[in-house]
């Protein structure tokens, strides 16, 4: 009884934090999806700063994205995909072997702040009522909500991934140390 009671207690409380992290401080496509940007940006970065500079060229098979490769991977969608809706990418981060071009810890960190700080500047211009304006979207069409739902999957896809590199080498992701 007591144990189901602690579980209980431990369960309300872990999820009031959890909603209250990614409770949008007002409604609208932008701010919702800002909202859940905070959080996957906060996962990845915390994420990419508890693993250590020497694990960053880890892989769990060959032919496989290293540790850092996916988080260069994830900094350049998060530079490049926006485009489609107006914002220019950052320079250095156009090239199609972005991913490759280092596995320097202080860069990749950097370069991943730097990315998101850039989504969340285009989203920020948007007015909800962008969501609904089209664009081509590889072999079809696609709305500006639609292109932030791709980006939002696409950033949840490789998280977890990067969770299940960090517990394969020993790293807890951050969030769920006791």
């Amino acid at each position: 009884m007591q144990l189901r009671y602690i579980t209980s207690v431990w369960f309300l409380a872990t999820s009031a934090v959890t909603s209250a992290q990614i409770a949008p401080h007002s409604v609208g496509f932008r701010a919702e999806y800002l909202a859940e940007l905070a959080v996957t940006e906060d996962h990845v970065v915390r994420l990419a700063e508890a693993i250590p500079a020497d694990k960053y060229t880890w892989r769990p098979a060959p032919g496989v994205r290293s540790i850092a490769e996916v988080l260069l991977h994830l900094a350049s969608s998060h530079n490049n995909i926006p485009r489609v809706l107006g914002v220019a990418p950052s320079d250095g981060m156009k090239s199609a072997d972005f991913e490759r071009s280092t596995t320097d810890k202080v860069a990749i960190v950097t370069a991943l702040k730097e990315s998101f700080a850039l989504t969340r500047a285009g989203v920020q211009r948007l007015a909800d009522s962008d969501s609904e304006k089209t664009l081509a979207w590889f072999d079809g069409k696609n709305s500006y909500r639609g292109v932030l739902y791709f980006m939002a999957r696409h950033s949840g896809e490789h998280t977890g991934q990067l969770i299940a590199y960090a517990r394969m080498i020993g790293v807890v992701p951050p969030w769920s140390e006791r």
